[in-house]
């Protein structure tokens, strides 16, 4: 398509959308004089026509009909965003029947349904493009699937959802508590009304189902994925976490070892207050990547919001038009599920360290009763920290312990069991601490 006009249907004139067609109409002269393509807004399909948009689209663009756009052969680009994962995909299907490539940012459909549409792009010859699906304007699928090619990626670190980085941001720096950052996060449009998707880590975890399928080369689904939301989280948790070096952060990771073994998890991480990761605040979202070859890379940005978003999108809209697109599609490959399964690790067998939190007793020999419990499990403590109650007529007092390496089933067991003694109060928290590799010099 290099050097003619090409012509994009969009389908969801939301805020993304919106911004999509700013950016196409905006920017058109100054992206043909960049890469020699001449784009141009063919047709914008929404339900609502009526109400006032942030970009004003010409004369007979703006239209409620679908078909208007899958019946223009001379609409060489679909571009899908409504969201959801039934309309969605059945749309994109027809898309790609209909003679289009499809350029998308919808993380949930891929992460559920990827192989089916990626199979269907492949029946057609044509070709998905989806920058935009897992962390707004950053380029970690090109960096994936073409920067990092003649890596074998080893590690993926990502902090990609930028409400829960903003909540936990909040909490860590301004002391707030988990209900006041949200609200915050909330006023500040960082979050939506409804932010159950976002806190409880599924957000991410459909993110990683993309990232990991690419950089691990093989067709991971959710029910690989270990997921833990961060609704939980306290900030006495924050504070004397704090106090032993480490920072809160929600972290989708996949690792993958030497005998090709590949574990894959979201959850709430204790990291290393020097780690790059933990300096992320707000809503910006970062990547680490670790391969091979080239050791850490680490990619940064905002992972959400209009322009951002739509900036990843027109770029996935450019690289379709040159042709690039299509022959990095025509060269994906990734291993059956069937082979993917047998390669990853169930969670309760992975090592970790560990943050354990209890409410204790105050009176002698206490921390003898359950150092004896986690020692019978194999658990070696590695540090540990006591404060004094904040009721003073309180019998009870917090001790955080610190464990060495560990597997999680051990430790879970151990938590079990403690339980059981009367001289524990309430729920123990148990959160891991998560050890990301060192790229020294």
């Amino acid at each position: 398509m290099s050097g003619k006009k090409v012509k994009v249907g969009l389908v969801g004139f939301g805020v993304v959308g919106s911004g999509v067609a700013k950016i196409i109409l905006d920017s058109s002269k100054e992206i043909q004089a960049k890469t020699g393509i001449s784009l141009e807004l063919a047709c914008v399909v929404d339900k609502d026509i009526t109400t006032k948009r942030s970009v004003e689209l010409p004369d007979g663009i703006l239209t409620d009909n679908v078909d208007a756009l899958l019946n223009d052969e001379s609409i060489d680009i679909a571009v899908e965003l409504v969201g959801g994962t039934t309309f969605a995909k059945d749309l994109q299907i027809k898309m790609l029947n209909s003679g289009k490539d499809v350029v998308t940012a919808n993380k949930a459909l891929l992460a559920k349904f990827g192989n089916e549409i990626y199979k269907a792009a492949k029946e057609n010859k044509k070709s998905v493009a989806f920058e935009a699906s897992c962390a707004g304007g950053i380029p970690i699928i090109l960096a994936i699937r073409n920067g990092l090619t003649a890596n074998n990626i080893t590690g993926l670190y990502g902090i990609v959802n930028g409400t829960c980085n903003y909540i936990l941001s909040s909490m860590t720096n301004d002391g707030v508590d988990f209900s006041d950052a949200l609200s915050q996060a909330q006023k500040k449009g960082f979050a939506e009304a409804d932010p159950t998707l976002d806190i409880n880590g599924h957000d991410s975890a459909h993110k990683l189902v993309i990232m990991a399928s690419f950089a691990f080369g093989c067709e991971i689904q959710m029910e690989d994925i270990h997921i833990e939301g961060i609704e939980g989280i306290s900030i006495d948790d924050i504070k004397y976490a704090s106090e032993m070096g480490y920072v809160l952060k929600l972290l989708a990771i996949g690792e993958h070892d030497e005998d090709g073994k590949i574990s894959l998890r979201v959850h709430p991480s204790f990291i290393q207050k020097d780690d790059a990761l933990a300096r992320v605040n707000g809503s910006f979202n970062a990547i680490s990547l670790f391969g091979d070859s080239v050791g850490h890379t680490m990619y940064y940005g905002r992972g959400a919001g209009m322009m951002p978003t739509a900036s990843a999108v027109v770029a996935d809209i450019i690289d379709v038009a040159m042709g690039n697109s299509q022959t990095t599609f025509d060269c994906l490959k990734l291993d059956s599920r069937s082979e993917a399964v047998k390669r990853i690790v169930p969670v309760d067998q992975l090592v970790s360290r560990f943050y354990i939190k209890l409410m204790a007793v105050d009176k002698p020999g206490v921390f003898a009763k359950y150092g004896e419990i986690l020692g019978k499990h194999d658990i070696s403590i590695s540090g540990a920290l006591q404060h004094e109650a904040a009721d003073p007529n309180g019998d009870t007092v917090p001790v955080v312990i610190l464990t060495h390496l560990s597997q999680q089933s051990k430790i879970y067991a151990a938590i079990e069991e403690i339980q059981q003694l009367d001289i524990i109060s309430g729920q123990p928290v148990c959160i891991r601490i998560v050890d990301i590799p060192e790229d020294k010099d």
